[in-house]
This record gives C-alpha cells, structure tokens and sequence, in this order.
C-alpha cells in the first residue's frame, strides 16, 4: 500500500504539474518547490503516509535518485546547447568555471567554519557540496514562455552551460576534502592528483567523447538506412544517457561528466533536425524525473538536525546565499564577454541556485566520510535555494525583461 502512495503521489504532481505549468509560475511558484512540499506533507513528521527509511538506506535512495536526475539534466543542457558553443564562449566560461567557482566553494567553507565552528576541511566539504550550479533547477528557469519572453537566448544558454560545466567539475573539489579529511595532506594530494584528475576526470572526458561520438554516429546512419521511428527517439535518448552513466560508473570515474561530454559531442555529430528532436525529447524526459527526487527529498528532511544547529542555521542559509556567488560574479563580470552589463551579471549572479547536484554530492560525501553534517547543512541550504530562487525566478525574469526592454526603446529613441 506504500508503495501504491507513493506512485499516485508522485505520478499525479507530475501531471498535475504539467497540466498547470503556465498557472503556476504566474503565481511565483516552482515545480521543485510544490514537489519539495509534497513530500514533507506526506513524509513522517506530517501526515505519515510514507516513510522512506522502510524503503531501505534513505541516503542511498537519495543518492542514486539524485545520481540518474542530474545525469538526464546534463544531457538535455548538452542536447540544448548549440554546437561549439563551449568553444566559442570559452573565455566567459573559464572566468565562472574558475576563479568564480573556487570563490563560491571558499567562501561557503569559510562562512561554514566561521558560523558553524567546525574543522576547516568538513566545512570545506559542506561548501564543495553546494558550490555547484544546479543544472535541474536552472533548467526550469531558462525554459518557459515566460523566460523565453523575457531572456535572451545568449543569457539562457550561458546559464545552462555554467550550471552543467560547474556541476561536473565539483566532484574534483569534494574528493579533495573528503581525502583531506580521511588521509595525511601528501597522501590525500597525491591521491587527488592520479586517481580523481587523470583518471576520473580527464580519462572520463576521452571516454564520454567516444561514447557520445558512436552514439551520434549509428544515430545518423540509422536514421539514413529508415531503421529507426521518430518516435524512438526517446527510447534512444533515455537509453544514451543511462548507457553512458552506468559504463561510467563500472570504470569508477566520474560518470556525471561523462554523461555531459558525451551529450556535447553527440550533438555535435547528429543532424540538425535529430538535434531539434533530441533535445525536445531529452527535455521532456529531464522533465519527468525532476519532480520525484524532490518528492524524495521532502520526505526525508532531517528536522531534528537542523533544530539542532539553532540560529547558526539560518545565519548560515543567508550567509551563503547572499555571498557565495553574487558578488564575485559582479566582480568578474567586466571580464566575461557572455555578460553584456551589469543588469545581465545581477540576474546570472543572483540565479545559482543549489539543488540536485548538491543532493548527491551531500550524500555521497556521507557515504564517503560518514559525517552527517554534510547532509544536515546540504539539505538545509538546498531547500532554501529551492525556496528562494523558485518564489523569485517569475518575479526578476519579467522585471528583467521590462527594463531590458525599456533601455532597447530607449536607445533606439537617442538614436532617432
């Protein structure tokens, strides 16, 4: 019977949602946050219809779900990108990828440490969590009438491509802190440096490339030969993704890059017109699988631990959220030829929110350390991103499009 609640929990928000998308967001809600408060009113501590811990290891069900919900928000961002646009956008990409990234990930430590007393490397491992971008999160922001009224496209683009490029590379920044905390510095740095970057990153991207490049191309040549349906195309893309994730992970690297890469390299070999199919379907898919985890997430919310932290918890959401990316991402701005102004690196700099990718990096670090701050802190500031860049996304995207609008009028006036 708990089963059956939750199948007809889950599969009814998602309908419910698809059905009302455009109602929704008038009203300044989100996807994510109707889900998120689902699972709290169905979780243990409100209504007790379900309960996640008789369905095994919560973290682990955490873990694996946010795992797969990352993996097809990658590969839709790759499928949605235009091809090259990496390259051609590199200069942008290596200042948010960079210094901006590795500011995000100090200053979130350093704010843990400070408010939270605890040891530097187990905060810097809270702040290595949420450093990353969400890419399911900003993915409903930059999709939309809404946004695609009120957005350029150049701006839309850079976000998804921040937030799946950051996503990714993460995974260096939390093993360096999980190995720090679990070896002697010269061991854990040597570790780092052979097993996490040469293997688990640079290898994965080789690997993800020739996976994504012989995925493209039988794609092309069965589409030329009439083997395969229009409507098989979801099939395809779905089983892409998978694919590419579990080979990944049987070669214990990181399969979350090698689903992005391969997804890029992917789009770069198919047809325009597979492109366009692709990437629709690729969207609907990521669609489907982004409400549930956060159903998931509701339901196992540690309410306990976090009134445990005190005022310490919710100095430290506001701290994070108002420090950890806004005003580097101002500062650097001038330098990113992708970010026309300062109006453009407001709104990019405010919109990283936290959410999916930190839920599994959360609870991977668990696994990793055994340390359950790392969950109590993640979850905490994930559901107050999801609060407070879902109740805003509406708001700032249409006054963003108001005074952008007004400035275009503006100028075209001096002109005339």
């Amino acid at each position: 019977m708990t089963f059956d609640i939750g199948l007809t929990a889950i599969g009814g928000t998602v309908l419910l949602l698809g059905l009302l998308s455009v109602p929704v967001r008038r009203l300044w809600l989100s996807g994510p946050l109707l889900a998120l408060l689902l699972g709290v009113l169905l979780g243990p501590e409100v209504s007790g219809l379900l309960t996640p811990a008789e369905w095994g290891e919560e973290s682990y069900l955490l873990e694996q779900a946010a795992r797969l919900t990352v993996a097809m928000s990658l590969m839709a961002i790759a499928l949605r990108l235009p091809p090259g646009y990496l390259y051609t956008h590199m200069r942008s990409l290596l200042i948010v990828l960079g210094p901006v990234m590795i500011a995000m990930w100090v200053v979130s430590g350093l704010a843990t440490h400070l408010i939270l007393a605890v040891p530097i490397w187990v905060a810097l491992l809270v702040g290595a969590v949420i450093t990353p971008t969400d890419p399911v999160i900003s993915s409903t922001i930059v999709q939309g009438s809404i946004a695609k009224r009120n957005l350029p496209e150049r701006m839309r683009h850079f976000l998804s491509a921040e937030a799946g490029a950051n996503d990714v590379l993460s995974y260096p920044l939390v093993f360096l802190a999980v190995l720090m905390l679990a070896h002697p510095p010269g061991a854990a740095l040597e570790e780092w440096l052979v097993r996490v970057l040469l293997w688990e990153v640079l290898a994965v991207v080789a690997l993800g490339g020739v996976l994504g490049y012989l995925a493209g191309r039988a794609l092309s040549w069965a589409d030329r030969s009439a083997l395969v349906p229009r409507t098989s195309y979801l099939v395809f893309s779905l089983s892409l993704t998978i694919t590419v994730l579990g080979i990944t992970e049987l070669a214990r690297t990181n399969g979350l890059l090698g689903v992005f890469v391969a997804g890029l390299v992917f789009r770069g070999v198919i047809s325009e017109q597979e492109e366009r199919d692709e990437e629709n379907v690729q969207d609907a898919v990521n669609d489907f699988f982004l409400l549930p985890v956060f159903v998931l997430l509701g339901l196992t919310l540690p309410w306990s631990e976090w009134a445990a932290l005190g005022w310490r918890g919710p100095v430290l959401v506001v701290a994070v959220l108002l420090l950890r990316r806004l005003p580097v991402f101002v500062a650097l701005s001038p330098f990113m030829r992708s970010v026309h102004g300062m109006r453009e690196a407001a709104f990019l700099g405010w919109f990283g929110p936290i959410g999916v990718a930190a839920l599994f990096y959360a609870n991977l670090s668990l696994h990793e350390t055994s340390n359950s701050l790392v969950w109590t802190v993640g979850s905490l500031v994930i559901c107050a991103s999801v609060l407070v860049h879902g109740v805003t996304a509406t708001p700032i995207t249409r006054l963003f499009g108001r005074r952008a609008g007004r400035a275009a009028n503006d100028r075209e006036h001096s002109i005339a």
